[in-house]
């Protein structure tokens, strides 16, 4: 490597960030928290687009609804490859927490699910038991589809992590195994650019 060469350092820049995940305990505290998340799909020519939409995680997949009409139901038949995204903004988690997750979508309009899903929704953790049974009952309309968006892949980051690594206090059995985007391409990046 030349003298002038860009070396990524973990504790000064944020170049190195995917061996900074979640833990597993924070993970999954994470997903029963937060009460929305955006959904992504790809339209039919081919641009990405996403919408909050309010989430339940259970049975180890997030749960959303929307109305069979909706431009993103004829794109998620279409194609059932999705994505979801939360934060851990606006929770007692503090900010800095991400989840993405790459999934696919199955589509239910039974009766069980239908049930299942609209209390759920409705009877979150704190929900005034009369408000969520008024929008129990909402929810219920002929034309509304429930979603599992199934997870295939996991991108998580814990910010309180890279923090803690930059003052050089973060041990490293708290740091997880380097993703390829950072043990491969980033050094492919660095030549294709004359910086290694």
């Amino acid at each position: 490597m030349a003298d002038d060469a860009y070396a990524p350092d973990p504790t000064k820049d944020h170049e190195t960030v995917s061996i900074y995940p979640l833990d597993d305990d924070v993970k999954e505290e994470l997903l029963n928290t937060v009460g929305e998340a955006v959904l992504n799909w790809s339209t039919k020519d081919g641009w990405p687009v996403g919408v909050m939409h309010a989430v339940v995680w259970a049975k180890g997949s997030f749960w959303m609804t929307a109305a069979a009409h909706r431009h993103r139901m004829a794109a998620l038949r279409r194609d059932p490859r999705c994505s979801v995204v939360l934060t851990s903004t606006g929770t007692h988690l503090g900010g800095g927490k991400t989840i993405t997750a790459k999934c696919r979508c199955v589509m239910y309009e039974d009766r069980e699910t239908k049930d299942w899903f609209y209390h759920a929704l409705a009877f979150r953790p704190g929900a005034d038991p009369e408000q969520a049974a008024a929008f129990e009952k909402s929810l219920d309309s002929p034309l509304r589809v429930v979603m599992e968006l199934v997870p295939e892949k996991w991108i998580t980051f814990d910010g309180a992590k890279m923090g803690m690594a930059s003052a050089g206090v973060l041990p490293d059995e708290q740091k997880g195994p380097m993703l390829s985007s950072d043990a491969v391409r980033l050094e492919k990046e660095l030549k294709a650019r004359g910086l290694a």
